[in-house]
């Protein structure tokens, strides 16, 4: 139908790839977009609509929001923000280029896209926007400071939209997971050889023990989901006709969302330090 059609962004694998699989099947009009002309020439071979979208790019968004528009006659009915990274190392540890780079695409990149398709749904008289955002969107880890800095800014102008666009047909939500499978953690190793100065670090020890949980070959952490998970909270999202703010996925996101509410500042801090470093 036309007014199920849907962008998803970041849908080389993971969540994204997950996700749009299993809303082609349950016969959604799905246009899968990727950063690397190989994985959108993959996704094409799927038997997916596909083209390039670079969160970083101004003009690849303009250009990805044209074609699937001019393929839907102007309308779309929804949004799923999903593509991203996480950057590792301490705060103080990052330069200013490091956390801008983090924040371009899992913050500016989806407010650019998101923006460029209100005007629709405004005119349309309906959307659904949903952003992917984590379980550090509510919570902090040591050594993810820069991808918990994007996750809590993006909830931030995700709340903000959501009551900007109260009465308008057109609803936010936010999806929090926990542990995925995924190829998230080979991809967060890459960055941190790319921008973390690990030998001259007050935290050299640290690190050595992060390289080793980032690299090893070893069962996947507690709780550790199927991205199907995250599919079943899209849908929830997509077809309520009362959305929920928030969606929360695996056990971790539930029991932290209820310590957050419980317990002192300080204890929280303490049971986080120590999550922190082992996950």
């Amino acid at each position: 139908m036309e007014e199920k059609s849907i962008l998803i962004t970041g849908c080389s694998s993971g969540i994204g790839l997950c996700v749009a699989e299993g809303l082609l099947k349950r016969g959604y009009r799905v246009f899968a977009t990727a950063r690397k002309n190989e994985d959108v020439e993959a996704l094409l071979n799927k038997g997916m609509e596909s083209f390039q979208l670079d969160l970083d790019d101004s003009a690849s968004i303009r250009g990805a929001v044209h074609e699937v528009l001019n393929k839907t006659e102007g309308k779309l009915f929804a949004l799923f923000n999903n593509g991203g990274f996480g950057q590792p190392g301490a705060v103080e540890d990052l330069r200013r280029d490091v956390l801008r780079e983090q924040f371009e695409t899992n913050v500016f990149g989806y407010l650019e896209l998101t923006n460029q398709i209100l005007p629709t749904m405004r005119k349309q008289g309906y959307g659904r926007i949903i952003q992917n955002s984590s379980i550090l969107g509510f919570i902090s880890l040591p050594f993810r400071g820069a991808y918990t800095a994007s996750k809590h800014a993006l909830e931030g102008l995700s709340d903000t939209l959501r009551m900007e666009l109260e009465g308008t047909n057109i609803f936010v939500s936010i999806i929090e997971p926990g542990p995925i499978e995924a190829k998230f953690r080979k991809n967060a190793y890459e960055k941190y050889k790319e921008n973390i100065n690990a030998k001259p670090s007050h935290f050299c020890k640290r690190y050595e023990a992060m390289e080793e949980r980032l690299t090893k070959e070893t069962a996947p952490l507690p709780f550790t989901l199927p991205a199907t998970a995250v599919l079943e909270k899209v849908l929830r999202a997509l077809e309520s006709s009362k959305p929920k703010a928030r969606y929360y996925v695996t056990t971790p996101t539930y029991i932290f969302a209820c310590l957050k509410r419980l317990l002192p500042g300080f204890l929280l801090e303490k049971i986080l330090i120590t999550a922190g470093t082992r996950g």
